[in-house]
C-alpha cells in the first residue's frame, strides 16, 4: 500500500480547525483521515460553557466516519490553530483505536508513525471478547 498523502491530510485538518468552535480555551484543533474507503472526513473541536460536554475534535471525525458510511482509518492528522501538527489526547487516541485500521499511520509532531509506537498494548474490542 502507498504511503498515504499527509500532507493533503493535514491541510484538510487545517480547513476543519477553521470550523472550530473553542470560544473559552482559544485553542481551536482540526483533524482529519483517511479511510480505507478512500474518503477523507474531518472533525474539529466544539467547547461548552460547561467545560465536561465539549467534543475533541476526533470525536467529530469518527461521527462523520460513522455517519458517512462507516469503515476504518488508515491514516490520520491533527492541528492546532497555528496549523502544526498536534497529537491526539489519551481519550482520542482510545477512540481512534475503535476505528483503526490494521496498519493504521499517524502523523505526529517527530514524523509519521505506526499507530503501535503511539498506543502500545491498546485495550480493544478483541480484549472484551477474551475469557476471563
Amino acid at each position: 500500500m502507498a504511503e498515504p498523502d499527509f500532507d493533503a491530510l493535514t491541510q484538510a485538518a487545517r480547513q476543519a480547525m477553521a470550523a472550530a468552535y473553542a470560544p473559552y480555551s482559544g485553542y481551536p484543533v482540526g483533524a482529519a483521515a483517511l479511510t480505507d474507503g478512500g474518503r477523507v472526513i474531518t472533525g474539529c473541536n466544539v467547547e461548552n460553557a460547561s467545560y465536561g460536554v465539549g467534543l475533541c475534535a476526533e470525536c467529530a471525525l469518527v461521527g462523520q466516519l460513522q455517519l458517512t458510511g462507516g469503515g476504518r482509518i488508515v491514516a490520520f492528522a491533527c492541528v492546532n490553530g497555528a496549523g502544526e501538527t498536534i497529537m491526539p489526547c489519551g481519550r482520542c487516541r482510545q477512540l481512534l483505536h475503535e476505528f483503526a485500521a490494521p496498519g493504521f499511520r499517524i502523523l505526529t509532531p517527530l514524523g509519521v508513525r505506526d499507530w503501535e509506537q503511539v498506543l502500545p498494548q491498546a485495550f480493544g474490542p478483541a480484549d472484551l471478547e477474551a475469557p476471563q
